[in-house]
Order: C-alpha cells, then sequence, then structure tokens
C-alpha cells in the first residue's frame, strides 16, 4: 500500500522539495503487482468508454446524460 502524503502544507512543500532534490524517493504503486494484469487493465480502460458509448444508442444516452444533469443540479 502507498503511503499517504502528509496533510500538514509545510509537511507536504518539505516532501515536494525532497522529492524534487531527489533526497527521498518515492514508492512505486505498481511495486508487486503482476505487469501482464496491469498492462491488460490499462488497455481495457483505454477504450472502455468508446465502446460503452458505441453500444449505446442515442436516446439511452440522453437519458443518462439527463439523469446526471439532476444529480449535479440537486445539489
Amino acid at each position: 500500500m502507498k503511503p499517504k502524503r502528509p496533510r500538514d502544507t509545510n509537511q507536504l512543500a518539505k516532501l515536494i522539495v525532497d522529492l524534487t532534490t531527489r533526497q527521498v524517493q518515492e514508492a512505486d504503486p505498481d511495486e508487486g503487482k503482476n505487469q501482464q494484469a496491469l498492462e491488460r487493465g490499462r488497455k481495457g480502460g483505454a477504450r472502455g468508454g468508446k465502446a460503452r458509448a458505441d453500444a449505446l444508442s442515442a436516446r439511452r444516452r440522453k437519458e443518462i446524460a439527463k439523469k446526471a444533469a439532476a444529480a449535479r443540479w440537486k445539489r
């Protein structure tokens, strides 16, 4: 699990400076994971939204858009 970044502004600024000057190395988020599975996941994610949009009818896309707009304006 990747360590969280500090919430304190000064500590975060120091971490950013340390990362920039390479005094500290940030942990690799993909370390210990299966590289082939990561590649397959990225490939599927890259084409997922377009494939879904192509599969939906114009009427259904409009319904989804209206529902999303209503949810945004509800707040």
